[in-house]
């Protein structure tokens, strides 16, 4: 943003429209006319983003490096003199704690003014002392990045602080400690290929440009102009990077809403209690399961995002498997249920034709399982409970998935639900198909809804198969046995989700009640039980599937686990 001298009107730099300085500055340096937005420095970052009274500026001791005596057109030590008395900063990142919505954080914020936010050894120290304190204090850590990448000045001294930020972050991950990245513009090179990229979760602004390698090397070096928006906070959210993006007025609140769950605070919003949770075969009716499969495909049943709605509160949506893709046949992230903070994953399908299609139908691609996957392990760290709602035909069975390693997504989040530490809670909403829906369900309780159904196959599948007829589906569901009272019967749900009378989607509001009371019940019953509980527990439920004599098996498991 220019400024004409003397001027109190400022000129846009995105729209080349005139704003008012004051209007400006209220903003928080963001255009009103094109939403674009300006460099914040790290002063001004640090009193936007934390509560007013609350900042502390950590004292940490960090020194000056010319390990290489390093001279261009000048000498380092002087480049170093005319930052500091440009930017009144020590450094190119300034370290704090304060609170953001009332909760406790560690922030480091980086400044772009001070030799294009490049990371140095004392960046390096001031980051890695600040991950430190977080890790002392056992608070979650917020970091700002802006920067070039590493300082060329230091040599590979620069090149070392890559690694050495990295296994700090990896010490909060071991001690299950939170951490946040909001990345702003520019953010390119050794901070993008290290701390910046480590986080928990990933915040971009608008536009902001996240990459290893800018333009302009890109370029020089491989003589390859890159494409239109190609590192944008746009681009990098379709490709699965970034977790979401938020405009400068809504930073705060976002934050806090993720530090609220994580720190395990917040309000409760009870909503209506709904009916109990149906645990007795005897009191579901009996019905052909060709039936039950019409009913669980009706468009019209709540969906995964409505019972989010519906059932919980606070829910910030995080996005993509931090490899390639952000699969939309899969949403989650944090939120409350009532007033126990969770993790929430599931599959979407959608209801109109453009929903459907963007959502592939439910079906999740592996970037679907491996962004499940990375939301379970969140679950895991924070020691927040997982909550997931299934209804899905099945994988996704295309070539893409194939050659992506579809059966290898499943197969690992198999393993990983099997071994997490926290209470688990499935339910099989719709239809619960094949592996595809497994991959979500291996669960301390596993539910379904009262016209859910659950199989290996879907009717028509195994129909085409056996019968050598799709049109055999009925008869196919009938012998596959899909429906919640004999899957009740067998143990392979553990309860059932009453429904209204014709079916979920005839009244939101009842299903939304049954739902809330079924996982708040099932949770409740949970959450005392440590790691130790819960995860032998877990492997018990799933061990007993298809043991001939069930007595040995109880009487082998009973000893395992006093042992």
């Amino acid at each position: 943003m220019t400024e004409p001298r003397g001027s109190v009107w400022l000129l846009c730099p995105g729209c080349r429209e005139m704003v008012y300085g004051r209007r400006f500055a209220r903003a928080a340096k963001v255009c009103p006319h094109c939403g674009h937005h300006a460099v914040l420095n790290a002063p001004e970052r640090l009193s936007h983003l934390l509560d007013e009274g609350s900042l502390r500026l950590l004292d940490l001791a960090v020194g000056d490096h010319d390990p290489l005596r390093f001279v261009d057109s000048v000498a380092y030590p002087e480049r170093l003199r005319t930052a500091r008395s440009a930017t009144g900063l020590d450094e190119a990142v300034v370290c704090a704690r304060g609170t953001i919505g009332g909760h406790a954080v560690i922030a480091a914020v980086m400044d772009f003014r001070f030799l294009g936010g490049s990371l140095g050894a004392a960046v390096g120290e001031a980051i890695t002392q600040a991950a430190e304190t977080a890790l002392r204090e056992r608070t979650p850590l917020l970091l700002v990045t802006a920067s070039g990448g590493a300082r060329m000045q230091e040599g590979v001294i620069s090149l070392m602080q890559m690694a050495k930020t990295s296994q700090a972050l990896g010490q909060l991950d071991e001690a299950g400690i939170l951490t946040l990245t909001l990345v702003t513009d520019p953010t390119f090179g050794g901070v993008a290929a290290s701390f910046a990229t480590l986080s928990d979760v990933i915040i971009a602004e608008p536009g902001a440009r996240l990459g290893f390698a800018g333009p302009r090397v890109i370029e020089q070096t491989i003589r390859q102009k890159l494409p239109e928006g190609l590192q944008t906070a746009e681009f990098l959210l379709e490709h699965g990077i970034v977790d979401v993006i938020r405009t400068r007025d809504q930073l705060r609140p976002t934050i806090a809403r993720i530090l609220a769950v994580a720190s395990r605070r917040g309000e409760a919003s009870p909503g209506e209690a709904g009916p109990e949770l149906i645990t007795d075969p005897a009191h579901l009716p009996e019905r052909h399961p060709w039936e039950v499969v019409r009913l669980a495909r009706t468009l019209g049943r709540p969906t995964t995002v409505d019972y989010i709605n519906l059932v919980t509160h606070g829910f910030v949506e995080l996005h993509g498997d931090r490899r390639a893709a952000d699969c939309k046949a899969i949403v989650g992230g944090l939120a409350y249920l009532d007033d126990i903070p969770v993790v929430v994953v599931g599959t979407q399908k959608g209801r109109t034709a453009a929903e459907l299609a963007e959502r592939n139908y439910g079906m999740p691609s592996p970037a679907g399982y491996r962004k499940a996957a990375r939301l379970m392990r969140i679950a895991a760290k924070l020691g927040l409970p997982l909550v997931t709602f299934i209804d899905t035909a099945g994988a996704y069975p295309g070539v893409d998935a194939e050659t992506d390693g579809q059966a290898v997504a499943i197969a690992e989040n198999l393993r990983l639900m099997a071994g997490l530490p926290v209470p688990s809670v499935a339910v099989v909403t719709g239809e619960g198909g094949s592996g595809g829906a497994l991959a979500l369900a291996v669960a301390n309780r596993v539910l379904m809804c009262a016209n859910a159904m659950y199989s290996v196959i879907t009717p028509e599948g195994c129909a085409a198969i056996l019968w050598k007829d799709a049109a055999a589906a009925p008869k196919a569901a009938e012998a596959l046995r899909v429906d919640a009272r004999y899957l009740l019967e067998q143990g392979v749900v553990d309860g059932v989700v009453p429904e209204p009378e014709g079916g979920a989607h005839t009244d939101h509001g009842f299903a939304a009640a049954a739902m809330r009371t079924a996982l708040t019940s099932t949770l409740r019953a949970l959450m005392p039980l440590d790691a130790m509980n819960l995860v032998p527990r877990r492997h018990a439920r799933f061990r007993r599937f298809g043991v001939t004599a069930p007595d040995l098996l109880d009487q082998d498991i009973a000893e395992r686990e006093s042992a």
